[in-house]
Parts: structure tokens; sequence; C-alpha cells
């Protein structure tokens, strides 16, 4: 069975160091995240913008929409848009983990962030970022904006 993963959290497991939401909400992702980033398993994922394997353990999922705040539901839709978009993928297909992070690798720098995950709280953390030059170097991939 597939995994699904929003746009954005194609981005976010690279940079992912135990903040969330609630405490089901970071079991899930370590979970997530671990599966991702173990490169002897592949498995497909389903890219969507919208609610993910994710997002069914956090606090703030409403019956259809993400309800952190006002205006949270169009910022995620936002950045699930925007990274789809960036990493040339259509929603709601199916693909194989190692092909997408090897696309994540070779696709996105980490001034994409800036742009693709603006108003994120996470970002100032500066993890994400972090995560992205990780797995660029993991996978041998050096961007002179990177330095």
């Amino acid at each position: 069975m597939d995994k699904v993963l929003r746009g954005h959290h194609l981005l976010c497991i690279h940079g992912f160091r135990g903040m969330g939401y609630s405490t089901k909400f970071v079991e899930k992702m370590y979970e997530i995240v671990n599966d991702v980033r173990d490169g002897q398993k592949d498995f497909s994922i389903k890219v969507v913008a919208t609610f993910d394997d994710a997002c069914f353990t956090c606090p703030h999922q409403g019956k259809t929409e993400c309800e952190a705040n006002e205006g949270s539901n169009e910022h995620v839709l936002s950045m699930d848009e925007k990274t789809i978009r960036h990493l040339g993928l259509e929603k709601n297909k199916s693909y194989q983990k190692s092909f997408l992070v090897s696309l994540t690798a070779q696709k996105v720098v980490m001034e994409d962030l800036d742009y693709l995950c603006k108003g994120c709280s996470w970002l100032s953390y500066g993890v994400c970022k972090e995560g992205i030059v990780e797995l660029k170097n993991k996978y041998g991939v050096v961007d002179i904006t990177d330095q």
C-alpha cells in the first residue's frame, strides 16, 4: 500500500528533528522520516495536496482542512502546490521513494525553501535548510548556492 505524503512534507522529512504539533504527530513523523531516510527501503509514495499520513495525527486536522489558525489551510496547500510544481510532479500520482529523494536532492537548494516554505513556523529554526544540505551531501550533489 502506498504511503501518502503531501507535497511540502517531501521537504520536511529531510529536516525533521523531532519538533511537532503533538506527541502523536511527532511519533508519526519519526516513523515516516525513518522509512524515507532508510536507504535499504524503497516503496511507493502517493504525492498529494491534502491530508496525508502525518496529518491524521495532527491536533489541527479538521474534517476537511487544516484548522491550526485562520488561513492555515490555504498556507499548507500553497506550500504543497509550490513544492509539487518545483519538483515537476503530478498530484495524486505515486512515485518510488528512491526517485523522490533523489529528485529532491537534485532540484532543491537551501534558498528554494525561502520561497517554497515561506511563512512556515519551522523554517526559522534552520533545520530544514540543514536537512537539504545533508541530503545533497549524501547524494554527492553540490550546488554553489549551498556553500
